[in-house]
């Protein structure tokens, strides 16, 4: 399971991203293995936004985020080939193997209306349907079934909240907050 948390105390609220201590980058893909002798290398996409990647835009390669542009961008069976610029042939892009690819947060493309960067979900404050402030999304869980808000009140007590239509009522970029309907477990 795959965790993304928020490093600030958790009744500091949070006014969105970039802000200090947040994210500049995000990861939208982890380069595998050269493929062939012209530089391509086997990419696995970790983005719902995959246009992100369009031939012409930086990305920043490994920890050292190292600046390059795409060339060429090409699906597979299961993965993706990309060409980074300066980077023509398989020596080159070899020890970019197993190293995150990322973009500045500031180059992504909008996502539609109701969807959310994990990085703007972080922070937001979650109220219930009466208005009652429940606590700050201080971490995500990614389960494969649905993502999970933890929650974490005044009092550093944390809720899970799965991340499906019958529990998420609204989303707000604006005002930053969360509405849920709790579910009556039995």
């Amino acid at each position: 399971m795959n965790r993304i948390r928020h490093e600030r105390e958790p009744n500091e609220l949070s006014s969105g991203s970039p802000q200090p201590g947040e994210p500049v980058y995000l990861a939208v893909a982890r380069l595998r293995r050269p493929h062939g002798v012209s530089g391509e290398i086997l990419m696995e996409l970790i983005t719902d936004s995959p246009e992100n990647l369009a031939i012409g835009n930086e990305v920043f390669i490994g920890e050292d985020k190292i600046p390059s542009k795409v060339i060429s961008l090409r699906p597979t069976d299961k993965l993706w080939l990309i060409t980074l610029a300066g980077f023509g042939n398989r020596e080159t892009v070899a020890r970019f193997s197993n190293q995150w690819l990322y973009m500045k947060i500031d180059q992504l493309q909008p996502l539609a209306e109701g969807r959310f960067y994990q990085h703007e979900v972080i922070g937001m404050q979650v109220l219930n349907e009466a208005g009652i402030v429940l606590g700050i999304v201080s971490e995500i869980l990614i389960t494969g079934a649905n993502d999970v808000y933890v929650v974490r009140n005044e009092q550093g007590e944390e809720s899970l909240i799965p991340v499906v239509k019958s529990v998420i009522q609204k989303m707000d970029r604006k005002s930053r907050t969360i509405v849920i309907r709790p579910q009556e477990w039995e």
